[in-house]
């Protein structure tokens, strides 16, 4: 999805804008999620949801839940559905900051869950993006490697997929950078280096995809062996079709790129 170019209306950057917070969501780059709730996803959301209510004042228990949420609100049926959970998941992050402004989790999810809200909205997102934005920021100042680089993984995408100035924050310098940093800090993780891969394709580096692609097809077999278990295998039914695509257009790469990063 290109969505690098200068758009010249209102309308053109709302549509800008729902492509790229649909393509920020794990999952959403391959196939739309399935109409029903994986066990492990409602399971977590209803034992967060319930530690949240009978502690509403644990901050731990508060960002939890925001992360419940924003896990469940990736299958909601629809948007009433997902602006319910994702404003659950924002009160949540906004009461433990109260408590713990400086609570890396809580400002990871609340943007995390900022994102899932300006999915179900159309003018009303575009004040939501830097609000994201901003969250990530901090979070990254406060803890970089939460959620296994997080705040670079999100960050880089945004910056990546976003129109740049004056329309928007895009900017693909800071992607690059985000995105790699992500890698350096958390390695281990599919989803750090699948991200640059395809980020390399869609700038049409193709030399830097297949070199990127070699080190993570070094990584897998641990990778394998470390992300394990119910809640790890939704993330590799995203992660394996993605590793085949990105593998058949290194087969048949595009033209190298005269753009410059």
């Amino acid at each position: 999805m290109k969505l690098l170019a200068q758009l010249k209306s209102p309308a053109a950057c709302l549509l800008w804008l729902c492509a790229t917070l649909a393509v920020l969501a794990p999952g959403a780059q391959s196939a739309p999620p399935p109409p029903t709730v994986p066990a492990v996803i409602q399971r977590n959301y209803d034992e967060a949801r319930h530690r949240y209510e009978t502690n509403p004042d644990d901050a731990q228990a508060a960002w939890q839940f925001a992360r419940a949420c924003f896990d469940r609100a990736e299958y909601s049926r629809h948007d009433t559905e997902r602006a319910s959970l994702a404003n659950d998941g924002i009160a949540a992050c906004r009461k433990a900051l109260l408590h713990q402004p400086h609570l890396a989790a809580a400002h990871y999810w609340l943007g995390m869950n900022l994102a899932q809200l300006a999915r179900t909205k159309m003018l009303g997102a575009l004040s939501i993006v830097g609000q994201m934005e901003s969250e990530w920021k901090t979070a990254f100042g406060l803890d970089e490697k939460i959620d296994y680089a997080g705040p670079d993984r999100f960050l880089g995408l945004l910056y990546r997929d976003a129109p740049g100035w004056p329309v928007s924050l895009g900017d693909a310098a800071k992607a690059r950078k985000h995105l790699l940093h992500a890698i350096e800090l958390c390695p281990n993780l599919p989803e750090n280096h699948l991200n640059l891969i395809e980020t390399y394709l869609q700038w049409n580096e193709t030399t830097a995809a297949q070199r990127a692609m070699e080190k993570l097809r070094l990584l897998l077999p641990a990778a394998r062996k470390e992300f394990t278990g119910e809640y790890w295998n939704e993330s590799w039914k995203d992660w394996t079709p993605r590793l085949d695509k990105i593998q058949a257009k290194l087969n048949h790469p595009a033209p190298p790129s005269s753009r410059q990063k």
